[in-house]
């Protein structure tokens, strides 16, 4: 079959022959319609990402949308070794299979499904978010992020405040639903003035961060308080994604002083079941009223091409 695959870290996928996968057990073989190009898939593809498991070759891509034999149409992901979804076959388990609902065509399943998950399976299975309360989105402009704000705000969300650095996306995140918005671009001083004002007058319960680094240690500078004599409340600081920097310096007073409670969103911190059920929910939501999102369709032999000039404003959608 032709498939993108990756013959070294440090090169872009070709557009190449590779064997086609054989279903084991408990396996069904799918007819891929559209894969999308996530940045896990990316960092799994360099072999930066905690997933990766060093060995090539292989094809990149963990989910896709087709059809099964009989032509159901499903979203499904793939953990089979060296098989992803960026070929024209994948390998999926029974379980991993998501009928998609009629109202949800292929192309925006594979476009909406892994950036949507991110902040459902985050606020609903990690934070545990309940209707009524407020969330601080870090990284607002990107795909995941747009999304999250729209998703944030079905889920009954009091106020929802977007940080981010494009002012022009900033401003069009308020059609979506987000109530303030913070621009990332400011001096340190003012922002962590900017967060803890937000705090201070409007309450956060909880933060989706998809940015780590800087704009993480200014939340997280907002959020501790001084002197011995203070109420704290409960925030839920939810790491999802690390686009600024791997790492931040957190002093460990900033623990000890508030009610912050650091929790990761991924794989290996949500289960299988809870990703499968969050996306299982998502769809439903998204087949009943779409969600606003940026998706851009490529043939799958460009790849290697457009690899390293990704869409910023959009999310790529390959279809062999």
């Amino acid at each position: 079959m032709n498939a993108a695959v990756v013959h070294a870290f440090d090169a872009p996928p070709r557009y190449t022959t590779f064997a086609d996968p054989v279903a084991g057990d408990g396996d069904v073989i799918v007819k891929v319609a559209a894969a999308g190009l996530h940045p896990i898939v990316r960092a799994l593809a360099n072999g930066t990402h905690y997933g990766s498991s060093g060995e090539l070759s292989f094809i990149p891509g963990v989910d896709g949308a087709g059809r099964l034999e009989d032509g159901t149409r499903v979203y499904f992901g793939t953990t089979k070794p060296r098989y992803g979804t960026f070929a024209e076959k994948a390998a999926a388990a029974k379980w991993m299979c998501i009928p998609l609902p009629d109202g949800l065509d292929e192309v925006t399943a594979a476009g909406i499904a892994n950036p949507g998950m991110s902040s459902w399976a985050a606020l609903k299975a990690r934070a545990k978010f309940t209707a009524g309360e407020s969330v601080l989105i870090l990284g607002a402009t990107g795909i995941a992020g747009k999304l999250s704000v729209q998703i944030a705000k079905r889920l009954g969300a009091r106020r929802v405040i977007a940080a981010g650095r494009n002012p022009q996306s900033l401003d069009a995140l308020k059609a979506l639903g987000a109530d303030a918005v913070i621009s990332l671009t400011q001096e340190r001083d003012a922002l962590v003035s900017a967060f803890r004002t937000e705090i201070a007058e409007n309450g956060v319960d909880v933060v989706l961060d998809y940015l780590w680094g800087q704009p993480a240690e200014a939340v997280l500078a907002a959020i501790a308080q001084k002197g011995l004599k203070h109420a704290t409340s409960r925030i839920r600081f939810i790491q999802v994604g690390n686009t600024a920097a791997p790492t931040i310096s957190l002093p460990a007073a900033t623990l000890r002083s508030s009610g912050i409670e650091l929790l990761g969103s991924g794989f290996g911190s949500a289960s299988m079941d809870e990703i499968l059920q969050a996306v299982r929910e998502f769809f439903q939501v998204a087949a009943k009223t779409p969600f606003q999102a940026s998706i851009k369709t490529i043939a799958l032999r460009d790849v290697e091409s457009v690899w390293n000039n990704p869409e910023r404003d959009a999310r790529i959608v390959f279809q062999p």
